[in-house]
């Protein structure tokens, strides 16, 4: 579902996906959060995964980077933090903050995989995985 605060982003935009998910999970749980936040979204956009560093050996996300072909970058808690200080807007958690150690991962990370972009899904949580998406700049 898109951010209704935000239009949808032109059908050829490319997209990145801010992606939090617990130890364990599989690829096919990371596959259906995925489709259902897409909701209409087309995934042949996607063009990164975003995620914090700690989540860059997660099998079942990495398996689903693979399957599709899509990069999957990472970001230090330093770097989401200071983009969460300078953007007042996004999402915080204190649960996030205990299990990740910064106060948000999904909406930071999505953004900060392209630069100048902005928030086209915010944050939604699919049982162990949670998406957020943005779109880069037209």
């Amino acid at each position: 579902m898109t951010d209704a605060s935000c239009p949808p982003p032109p059908s050829r935009a490319t997209l990145a996906l801010g992606v939090g998910c617990r130890r364990g999970v599989t690829v096919e749980q990371i596959e259906s959060a995925v489709a259902a936040a897409l909701s209409g979204l087309r995934l042949d956009n996607v063009k990164r995964i975003a995620t914090i560093a700690s989540k860059a050996s997660e099998p079942a996300l990495l398996a689903f980077a693979t399957r599709h072909g899509i990069a999957l970058i990472t970001f230090s808690i330093e770097a989401i933090e200071r983009f969460l200080d300078e953007h007042d807007g996004l999402d915080r958690s204190p649960l996030v903050h205990a299990h990740a150690g910064t106060r948000g991962v999904c909406e930071p990370c999505a953004l900060l995989a392209v630069p100048g972009g902005r928030l086209v899904a915010a944050k939604q949580a699919y049982g162990d995985v949670t998406v957020a998406i943005a779109a880069a700049p037209e």
